[in-house]
């Protein structure tokens, strides 16, 4: 409507960040200028480069927030997340951008979900300072596109955690233990049982075993089925709720010690602290197994 009356005669448009204002509000004062800049080549003297900065600073003193698919300054206005479309616009911005993001304060995000493709989370790895080989790169796609499946946002500390778990275990070829599943089961009046099965050394074997907890249980199982493993210690367990909420990835850390005193430092990153755990302990165990070569 405002554009509408300018393109009429009208000298003067009423406006406010964000379009708050009196009942349904006014018009939005950053759709506006830009719209004056994209379709008409008309600048107002507005710094642009201030709007994001100006609309957070206003939700933060009103309390009324900005929706998320709110036009220039919501949080997705330059969010993509599909595979074909994230690699189009690292290509061609001008493919789905009609400005550019800094022009606004705003910032480009490659939203990492079930519609990620290799390209995104290659690029979204360089942009966090992390260098991945191509194994590792799907692998660490693979994981996101789980994670996405799932509802979850993967934030840049998920990503990170990922690949550095990912980065930190042996290539394929090198592994000797390879985990196929585990279950568990515990109550408040059922004692933790736990029930693996892994292939060692192409020979498939499965076990259970009972802890004081699911974790206990899961780890006590992998050791039911490797005696060869009868010599290495769990010295430390470590974990990290890597973001906030009850769907945060779990990172756990062990640290495992031989008889002759070395140490095997591995970690493990997934939605659920059990499976972590248990991934944990894998490379650790083959870590283990390459140092004895």
């Amino acid at each position: 409507n405002s554009l509408a009356a300018v393109e009429a005669g009208a000298e003067q448009v009423q406006v406010a960040v964000n379009g708050i204002g009196e009942r349904a509000g006014n018009a939005s004062l950053e759709e506006i200028v830009i719209a004056f800049r994209v379709l008409y080549g008309i600048k107002p003297k507005i710094r642009t480069k201030l709007l994001v900065e100006t609309s957070d600073l206003l939700e933060r003193m009103t309390g009324i927030p900005v929706p998320p698919n709110k036009a220039i300054v919501g949080d997705n206005a330059f969010a993509h997340v599909s595979g074909i479309h994230a690699h189009g616009v690292l290509e061609f911005p001008g493919t789905y951008e009609l400005i550019s993001p800094e022009l606004v304060g705003h910032h480009r995000r490659l939203a990492l979900g079930k519609l990620t493709g290799r390209h995104s989370v290659e690029k979204q790895l360089r942009t966090i300072g992390v260098k991945a080989t191509k194994v590792q790169l799907t692998e660490i796609t693979e994981r996101v596109k789980k994670l996405g499946d799932k509802g979850k946002r993967v934030t840049d500390i998920d990503l990170r955690a990922i690949a550095e778990s990912v980065i930190g275990t042996l290539p394929p070829e090198e592994k000797v233990v390879e985990l196929k599943e585990v279950t568990v089961t515990t109550g408040i009046t059922i004692t933790p049982t736990a029930s693996v099965r892994v292939v060692v050394r192409g020979e498939e074997r499965v076990g259970s075993a009972t802890g004081v907890g699911p974790v206990d249980a899961a780890i006590a199982a992998i050791r039911n089925v490797m005696k060869e493993i009868s010599a290495l210690k769990l010295k430390e367990y470590h974990l990290d709720a890597i973001t906030g909420g009850s769907d945060a990835l779990a990172e756990v850390t062990v640290k495992l010690g031989d008889e002759k005193g070395n140490l095997y430092i591995a970690k493990g990153v997934r939605e659920d602290v059990v499976i972590a755990s248990v991934e944990a302990m894998i490379n650790g165990i083959n870590r283990y197994f390459a140092g004895r070569k």
